[in-house]
């Protein structure tokens, strides 16, 4: 019974990391067209990514984020930004987990957005 319990809260917490990245990809490329520079867009982005992990429970420093723009400026109209948040998930319940990077899976997801001609 206890190794059928121990899965259900795995894929809990799998799921739980998907919904935070597939948040967190589609608030940050959101974020990024709002913003005037690219600059101030990019540090926005990933703070709203930051944010957004830390709302499902996940860690951020397991994070990674990339933001790819189809144009070489980013903040140009028609300019379609992709925001990719990739998030290692751990094991559940582990203890030492962390010392040890016990990692389940690593979920992803990618969300984009287009620059707005009216800024």
């Amino acid at each position: 019974m206890v190794p059928v319990v121990y899965f259900v809260v795995t894929v809990g917490h799998i799921q739980g990391g998907s919904f935070a990245v597939v948040g967190a990809a589609d608030q940050a490329a959101k974020v990024f067209v709002a913003q005037g520079d690219p600059d101030s867009a990019r540090i926005a982005a990933e703070r709203s990514v930051l944010v957004a992990l830390k709302d499902y429970g996940h860690s951020p420093e397991l994070a990674t984020v990339s933001i790819d723009c189809d144009r070489a400026g980013c903040s140009s109209a028609g300019t379609t930004v992709t925001v990719t948040v990739n998030l290692d998930v751990s094991l559940p319940l582990m203890p030492f987990g962390d010392s040890l990077q016990l990692e389940a899976i690593r979920v992803s997801a990618s969300a984009s957005q287009v620059v707005g001609r009216y800024q």
